[in-house]
């Protein structure tokens, strides 16, 4: 039934990924998607070599100990969602919007991991889970808004 659960998640990924390159900034929902998996990677390598979350069912699980669905595909298209639907907010905006989709994804995770072997957490638990998606995913945002500020005054 897990197995069942990643590719449904895998297609489900693909849709949202495909939608959210139908809109104007393409090069911004590119670099944010690349930007994220980079990161996202980096922090869940040693989250997961720590022993601190396990990944029991994972796809390519031979090779990797971390949730690659999950920290390459699935978690930088939420990010690419939340950056297209803060583009225009304020600070207190991006703020709100990166709490609310930060909450979403943290209630998944902890549905998957009450219900399902597609995570365990051994000493980690949603607030860590929480806390680093939130700043991971306002720091990019944060980043994005420097750049693109940088752009615009050398062009």
């Amino acid at each position: 039934m897990d197995r069942i659960l990643l590719w449904a998640l895998l297609i489900i990924g693909m849709i949202l990924l495909l939608l959210s390159l139908r809109k104007p900034l393409i090069k911004d929902t590119v670099l944010v998607y690349l930007l994220k998996a980079y990161f996202s990677s980096f922090f869940g390598v040693i989250v997961a070599e720590a022993h601190l979350i396990e990944y029991p069912v994972r796809f390519l699980g031979q090779y990797f100990d971390t949730s690659i669905l999950f920290e390459y595909f699935l978690y930088p298209i939420m990010c690419v969602y939340f950056y297209q639907t803060s583009y225009h907010s304020s600070i207190l905006g991006i703020i709100v919007q990166c709490a609310l989709y930060t909450s979403a994804l943290t209630i998944l995770e902890v549905l998957c991991e009450k219900y399902t072997d597609l995570i365990e957490y051994h000493t980690w638990t949603w607030e860590y889970s929480f806390i680093t998606i939130f700043l991971l995913s306002f720091f990019v945002r944060m980043l994005m808004k420097l750049i693109n500020k940088r752009e615009q005054s050398a062009s």
